[in-house]
């Protein structure tokens, strides 16, 4: 059974930080091409960020220099690092493993706010 369990989200003050864990279980973590997405109130889910099983990372462009994702194959995590935050980063962010098959994690709520 796959597994995708994020962690971390919060409400923080604009220009703060927050860091998002994915735990995944279930699959080969090394070969998926894991994602950070997120969905604000009334919109589409977007993508913000991945990265591939080699290491590689894009990034939504509103999220380029303050936005980091990484991943540790030993412990089946991927992250994602979030700094200077904006009220518009306000979102539910979502994990997601991609490789032969997709899966997505519960979310997780981000809410920046003074």
């Amino acid at each position: 059974q796959v597994q995708l369990v994020e962690s971390g989200g919060g409400l923080v003050q604009p220009g703060g930080s927050l860091r998002l864990s994915c735990a995944a279980s279930g699959i080969i973590f090394r070969v998926y091409t894991m994602g950070w997405y997120r969905q604000a109130p009334g919109k589409q889910r977007e993508l913000v960020a991945t990265i591939t099983s080699s290491g590689n990372t894009d990034y939504t462009d509103s999220v380029k220099g303050r936005f980091t994702i990484s991943r540790d194959n030993v412990k089946y995590t991927v992250y994602l690092q979030m700094n200077s935050l904006k009220p518009e980063d306000t979102a539910v962010y979502y994990c997601n493993a991609k490789w032969t098959s997709v899966h997505w994690g519960q979310g997780t709520q981000v809410t920046v706010s003074s």
